[in-house]
C-alpha cells in the first residue's frame, strides 16, 4: 500500500538553508564575543535553535533565548533568502499532488518563517495553509514530535497511510513517537550514521529515490 499522507520537513529536505543559518547563527554569537567556525555550525541545521545554543556553547536558557532574538535580527531580513530550493522538489511535489496525495509541512522552523520560504520559492501552493506547520515565535511547539502531532490531528489519517520525510534523527524519532512511517533522506544535513541509527522505515539518497518510496513503499 503506498503512501496517503506525505509529512515533509523544510531545511534540509525540501531546501537548503545552509548559508543562512550559518550567517545568522555567526551573527548571534558575535553579541557574546564569539567567533563560530561556519563547518562546525552546520550542526545548528535541524534541531530547536534554543536547544543547540545551549548544547554547543554552554548557554543557559535565559541566554540561549537571547541568542535566538539576534539570530532572527538576520535572518529575518536576509538569512531566511540564504536558501536554494533542491533540484527536482517542485516535480516531486506536482507529481504526488496530482496523485491525490495529501501533503503537509512539518519543521521545527517558526510557521511564519516557513511559510515566507515556500512562497519565495513558488512551492506553497502544493500545501494548505493550515497544514504548514512549525513552532511558535515564542519557543512553543519545536520538538518535532509536537510537530508532527500537530499536523496528524489535522490530517486525521490512518496511522499506516502516514510518513514522515526529513533528514535528521529528529524526523525519524518524531515520527516514531506518533506511531507513523518514516523516509531519511542523506542528501541534507542528517549523517548516513546518525539517520541509520535513528532506525527510519526507509533510506531514500535522492529526490527521486523519495518519489519511488512514497509511490511503492516495497521497492525500499
Amino acid at each position: 500500500m503506498s503512501y496517503q499522507y506525505i509529512l515533509f520537513d523544510l531545511d534540509g529536505t525540501l531546501t537548503d538553508p545552509g548559508t543562512g543559518i550559518i550567517n545568522s547563527v555567526l551573527h548571534a554569537l558575535r553579541y557574546f564575543g564569539i567567533e563560530g567556525d561556519p563547518e562546525f555550525l552546520r550542526r545548528f541545521i535541524g534541531p530547536p535553535l534554543i536547544d543547540s545554543f545551549m548544547k554547543y556553547y554552554g548557554f543557559d536558557e535565559m541566554k540561549a533565548q537571547a541568542a535566538v532574538e539576534y539570530y532572527r535580527e538576520y535572518y529575518r531580513e536576509e538569512g531566511i533568502f540564504e536558501n536554494l530550493l533542491y533540484p527536482d522538489i517542485p516535480e516531486l511535489l506536482q507529481t504526488l499532488t496530482e496523485q491525490g496525495k495529501q501533503l503537509a509541512l512539518a519543521t521545527s522552523k517558526p510557521t511564519t518563517f516557513a511559510r515566507r520560504i515556500l512562497t519565495h520559492f513558488q512551492i506553497d501552493h502544493y500545501f494548505a495553509e493550515e497544514l504548514i506547520i512549525g513552532s511558535f515565535l515564542d519557543g512553543r511547539r519545536t520538538a518535532k514530535a509536537e510537530v508532527i502531532a500537530a499536523a496528524l490531528a489535522l490530517l486525521l489519517p490512518e496511522k499506516e497511510q502516514a510518513v514522515m520525510v526529513g533528514d535528521r534523527k529528529f524526523d525519524i524519532e518524531g515520527a516514531q513517537a506518533n506511531g507513523i512511517a518514516s523516509i531519511g533522506v542523506t542528501y541534507g544535513y542528517g549523517e548516513l550514521a546518525e539517520i541509520e541509527l535513528a532506525g527510519p522505515t526507509h533510506i531514500a539518497h535522492t529526490v527521486l529515490d523519495i518519489k519511488t518510496l512514497l509511490e511503492d513503499p516495497s521497492l525500499a
